[in-house]
């Protein structure tokens, strides 16, 4: 997703916005943040196309001052009456320098499962693990199939099979998803 960025001007962040801009503010690995904004309705038309609870995997080109450059959104910050956004925090993309992300899980096989058909409800405990990897090898999501779980069974974080090069920060341990017996009232 294309996004063009410019240095951030004298103006106040309320101006930029009003301008129809976003303040961010744009980091790379050993080097201080530097002040941006980018192209608003690029990022709302962007914005829209993103999955909800992909949007930390989601890599943005920036063009900035005629250079492409690969990033990640770090940060994002809402209005909270309006929830338009009023500032973003990007982190560079290189292909040696390992990034953390978090990568959202998705569970599948759910209209199969058999604790479901039995009446058991699926509880996904955790939407997203946070993961060390290479730019290269950032995973758009994690699919966890249910389909031989039955109630009181889970599934845990051991179980998500990762791709090479891509590690688990959380730990193992740790319960995604559990089909468990309705409440009753």
């Amino acid at each position: 997703m294309n996004l063009t960025a410019k240095k951030r001007t004298e103006m106040s962040t309320k101006q930029i916005r009003r301008a129809g801009s976003i303040p961010a503010v744009f980091y790379s690995p050993g080097v201080e943040g530097q002040s941006i904004e980018v192209n608003g309705q690029q990022f709302e038309a962007a914005l829209r196309g993103v999955k909800p609870g992909h949007l930390a995997t989601t890599k943005f080109t920036l063009d900035f001052e005629g250079k492409k450059t690969e990033a990640i959104i770090k940060e994002i910050q809402y209005d909270v009456t309006t929830y338009r956004v009023i500032h973003l925090d990007f982190e560079e993309l290189k292909k040696d320098t390992h990034v953390n992300v978090n990568v959202p899980i998705e569970c599948v096989g759910a209209e199969d499962c058999a604790g479901i058909k039995l009446g058991g409800v699926s509880r996904q405990v955790i939407r997203a693990v946070r993961v060390k990897c290479l730019p290269q090898d950032i995973p758009a999501n994690f699919k966890v199939d249910i389909r031989e779980l039955t109630i009181g069974q889970a599934l845990r974080l051991s179980s998500i099979k990762k791709p090479k090069g891509v590690e688990l920060i959380s730990t193992a341990d740790e319960v995604v998803v559990a089909i468990v017996k309705p409440r009753k009232g």
